[in-house]
């Protein structure tokens, strides 16, 4: 696998992982006090950092996931296949 190809998928994983891992560890009541025109749902802090890290965790064990399964083939691409054969050759 080229380098090109480990970053974009990486990034696409870290994206992703941001996502998921974004509403972890939020703390909204009674932690502090709102600032007026605040919405009660809404966290009194957010830490970019605090989430970023987890964000980078989260994503390097799955795409450590992902690239051992490149390397090892655990699920080939071909188990994908869910057109019948006959499709393809236009049968």
């Amino acid at each position: 696998m080229r380098w090109s190809s480990i970053v974009a998928i990486y990034t696409l994983f870290w994206a992703l992982s941001f996502f998921f891992v974004l509403p972890f560890r939020l703390q909204t009541e009674g932690q502090d006090e709102a600032v007026p025109g605040q919405a009660e749902s809404a966290p009194p802090k957010f830490s970019f950092a605090r989430t970023a890290k987890w964000t980078t965790l989260v994503a390097v064990v799955l795409f450590g996931i992902y690239y051992a399964n490149y390397v090892y083939q655990w699920v080939p691409v071909q188990s994908f296949n869910f057109v019948p054969d006959s499709v393809l050759e236009g049968k």
